[in-house]
């Protein structure tokens, strides 16, 4: 079943945003994150707010989907401007699912159109959007750059058809590098998503993944450990005994050799579990989340957050569109971080970048802990030695320990 909302104070109806957000505001970016919550199938491991279409009905068609977005886009602005916060145009837009190219191509440019149409886009700005390799044609990827994407994230996963089988993942391994180059003759960056440690998958098969993968000279590779999700049919199988467990020290010896044959394949760490050929083709999005800059998230479950003021939409299609459809916000709770709060967040999530974070914006506790991840070989001493505290392999591998050790008490 999809994952369950956060609990949180009541959102207003008007979507109207406190006074707080308007602190700094011209330092943050500003990005916009559209949840298209549709499935051909749902994946075993999944817990992701997505639905198949037998799940769904009445105003929550996928049909209708693309008008029920830009009418959430519609209220965003008008939220945005009766909340006091200047016209910012988007840094970076991202289509995440679900699957959004199971909508038509068409549809995910009308939304894009109507987003741009009312914030405008930064130059240079990024336009992502995720999508299985069985899901787009060479024609769909052209009408998508065409109508401003510059991205595309593949589903990749594996190229080992029963690694992939037991992710219940419906494409062939011969599949993606057609799609890579449809993507790459429509003008679109290319960035793979691969999974290690599914159950039952060997040492050789995570290479012949790696190795295929890079095979296709992708600008962008995003590898993830598998986690085994409560509720999901992945964990139900791996509690009936019928596909083993996942095990800890696999999934470290995989990320190993993930960076070995990554960074081989000239390709570098910016944030543990993501490689880029080049700094500019890091994943700007991604980034801003990391950065704590402000971003609106369009559809059911999507979640937003404005300068320390973070909310969540209600989960189901049907009800995300009845509220649209009366004129009220579609957001099920919100919470307002207080500085101490956002302060943990920011070291959580800079640790893990390869920029890493400084050194003098930690307390006492975070810099005198400098000193023993140096000698545990947990952070770069050079880096250090120059105020930035940048993670080893090791640290990669131990990075929640590591962000332990630097929080303030």
């Amino acid at each position: 079943m999809p994952s369950v909302l956060p609990l949180g104070d009541p959102a207003p109806a008007d979507g109207l945003l406190p006074p707080q957000v308007l602190d700094g505001v011209d330092s943050r970016k500003f990005g916009l994150y559209v949840h298209i919550p549709f499935c051909a199938v749902r994946c075993g491991y999944c817990d992701f707010n997505t639905y198949t279409a037998t799940e769904l009905g009445g105003g929550a068609s996928q049909d209708a989907y693309a008008s029920t977005a830009i009418s959430e886009v519609e209220f965003a602005v008008r939220a945005m401007e009766a909340s006091g916060l200047p016209q910012r145009p988007l840094s970076t837009v991202f289509f995440g699912g679900g699957t959004p190219t199971l909508l038509p191509a068409e549809d995910l440019a009308r939304i894009l159109t109507a987003a741009v149409g009312h914030w405008g886009l930064e130059a240079g700005a990024e336009v992502t959007t995720e999508a299985n390799p069985d899901s787009v044609t060479p024609e769909s990827l052209q009408l998508l750059a065409d109508a401003g994407f510059t991205r595309i994230s593949f589903g990749m996963q594996s190229a080992v058809p029963h690694v992939l089988k037991v992710l219940d993942r419906t494409h062939t391994p011969s599949r993606v590098p057609l799609v890579v180059q449809w993507a790459r003759d429509a003008g679109l960056a290319v960035s793979l998503d691969l999974i290690y440690g599914t159950p039952g998958e060997s040492m050789a098969d995570w290479r012949t993944s790696l190795e295929t993968a890079l095979s296709y000279g992708p600008d962008h590779i995003s590898a993830y450990a598998l986690i085994v999700e409560e509720g999901t049919k992945l964990a139900a199988q791996i509690r009936r005994g019928e596909v083993p467990g996942i095990d800890d020290d696999d999934h470290a010896a995989k990320y190993e050799l993930a960076d070995q044959l990554i960074s081989a394949a000239g390709l570098d760490w910016y944030e543990v579990s993501n490689w880029s050929r080049t700094p500019e083709q890091a994943c700007k999005h991604n980034l801003a989340y990391w950065r704590g800059d402000d971003w609106w998230g369009i559809g059911p479950g999507a979640h937003s957050h404005m300068g320390g003021v973070r909310w969540w939409n209600v989960k189901h299609p049907t009800a995300y569109a009845n509220r649209l459809g009366s004129g009220v916000s579609p957001a099920a709770g919100r919470e307002t971080l207080d500085a101490g709060t956002r302060e943990v967040e920011r070291i959580m999530l800079e640790a893990r970048l390869g920029t890493g974070l400084q050194v003098d914006a930690l307390d006492k506790v975070g810099r005198h802990a400098v000193a023993g991840l140096i000698a545990d070989s947990l952070v770069e001493p050079g880096a250090a030695f120059q105020g930035r505290l940048v993670l080893t392999l090791k640290g990669r591998l131990l990075a929640d320990a590591v962000v332990r050790r630097i929080l303030p008490d």
